[in-house]
């Protein structure tokens, strides 16, 4: 028994060292990366679809069609759908808002499906098959985009473009220490990743929302499809394994909202990390059977592997308290402990692949902002990886569940509430409470090691019992 908790805790931190290692190449390949975006003189406008999937946004969808319906983009070449599936008050506001925009001369439209199969897949799938334009950009419920959007985009795409990608900006990054915590996280994937990605020709991904796609490049990957809760990223592989090119706009910025509370942050995450693992389960086999470079190859799987990480951490964490007892009694195996050099390069990558992101974000005061943001941010991860885990063992495992939304509040200023939002789901998952019990587990494990006096680990379980804790909290508080 003893030597399985090392070698499971071993493998855990091992696994974790190479994704970190693979955070650090992509913070190497940023630092080195062109910031200047390259793009085309517009010499004649395309004709562009663009594409707004709705269900039961009643906050947020007057919002979102006044600003699309003021990009500055020719009318005789714009068409905009409003993909509206919904079922509730929601329908109401959106036939009010096309009928407004459609007497002043815009070409909108709402599109209602005779049925709802496939969620956000099957509504852009029925959609495209209307669909007039060459190019089809997409917008989620929660996205401003700004007037001169669609001219960056489309100014970026070469003859063998499939897909242009932009950065997600956050309308209430400031609300909370939540939206700060996720704000933190994105950024780095928008600003580090992303561009990292893109600009060392490694295959990246359409983040479903604020791109372009050529519509031909849609329709010779096979469309989308909607066996994966991340249609984005399997039509991202599926498309680039066809031989188009992705390209990824940082200077090109579209605002959003981010969720104000932990029910609605679980219901993204889970809905990222299953799909991204469906999205492996289904894909993997044909990047390999690709003619891409190892290399290539190698940082594809990386990448469709990534959410994998919240299963080894929380397996790291568990065993952690119990590698503290056999190395509190077995003394004979204290060389199988000296993992100090894994955990060092692990921490590391991750470090500075967030530094980096924090540097871009916040160029003033980068250490202030980053000494206080990064221990959180990791700290709430922590207190997300049994949801998460969860979540990626059932994508691996082939279980299926339904496409769950995330709830949008329309809000931007510290004096809006969430409280009285009717998405809200009220139920109490068997989670949280394991949750809660995590986070007492952990506690004990900073009394033991205070008791046989191996403080190596303390730090580790404090910012797992607060993790778990402030979920626990605040999933319960928000019911």
């Amino acid at each position: 028994m003893d030597w399985l908790i090392i070698g499971g805790y071993s493998i855990a931190l091992t696994v974790i060292c190479v994704f970190s290692a693979e955070q650090l190449y992509l913070a190497w390949i940023y630092s080195r990366s062109k910031k200047n975006d390259q793009r085309n003189n517009l010499k004649a406008y395309p004709y562009i679809t663009v594409q707004l999937p709705i269900y039961n946004e009643k906050y947020v969808i007057n919002r979102l069609i006044d600003k699309v319906c003021q990009l500055d983009y020719p009318t005789e070449k714009l068409e905009i759908q409003v993909l509206d599936d919904s079922d509730d008050e929601t329908l109401e506001l959106t036939t009010q808002k096309v009928t407004e925009w459609s007497d002043r001369g815009m070409n909108i439209k709402l599109v209602r499906r005779p049925n709802r199969i496939g969620y956000k897949a099957g509504a852009l799938a029925y959609g495209m098959g209307l669909a007039q334009g060459e190019f089809i950009a997409i917008f989620d419920a929660d996205f401003l985009p700004e007037k001169d959007f669609l001219t960056q985009t489309i100014s970026a795409f070469d003859q063998d473009t499939g897909m242009v990608q932009t950065k997600w900006g956050h309308i209430n990054q400031d609300y909370s220490i939540l939206t700060r915590m996720q704000a933190f996280g994105l950024n780095a994937h928008f600003t580090v990743e992303q561009t990292g990605r893109s600009s060392s020709g490694k295959l990246m991904n359409f983040n479903g929302t604020a791109g372009v796609w050529r519509k031909t490049c849609i329709e010779e990957a096979g469309g989308w499809q909607h066996d994966t809760l991340t249609e984005d990223l399997d039509l991202s592989y599926r498309a680039q394994l066809k031989g188009w090119k992705f390209k990824y706009l940082e200077d090109v910025t579209t605002p959003a909202e981010l969720p104000v509370i932990i029910p609605a942050i679980k219901s993204q995450q889970y809905r990222w990390n299953k799909g991204a693992a469906e999205t492996a389960r289904k894909n993997l086999a044909s990047l390999f059977r690709s003619k891409l470079s190892f290399k290539v190859k190698f940082h594809g799987l990386m990448h469709l592997l990534n959410s994998s990480i919240f299963i080894f951490l929380l397996i790291g964490a568990v065993l952690s308290i119990p590698l503290l007892q056999v190395k509190h009694h077995r003394t004979d195996l204290s060389s199988a402990f000296d993992l100090a050099i894994v955990f060092i390069i692990g921490f590391l990558g991750t470090t500075i692949f967030y530094w980096i992101s924090a540097r871009v974000d916040r160029p003033r005061n980068t250490w202030k902002y980053f000494i206080y943001e990064f221990p959180i941010f990791l700290t709430f991860c922590m207190g997300l990886s049994l949801h998460n885990a969860i979540a990626v063992a059932e994508g691996y495992l082939g279980r299926k569940t339904p496409f769950i939304r995330t709830p949008k509040f329309n809000i931007t200023s510290s004096s809006d509430t969430w409280k009285g939002n009717k998405y809200l789901n009220k139920a109490l998952s068997p989670v949280l409470f394991i949750e809660g019990l995590l986070s007492l587990y952990f506690l004990y494990g900073i009394y033991y090691g205070i008791k046989i006096e191996d403080y190596g680990l303390i730090l580790f379980h404090l910012m797992l019992s607060i993790g778990f804790g402030a979920v626990f909290y605040l999933t319960l508080r928000s019911k």
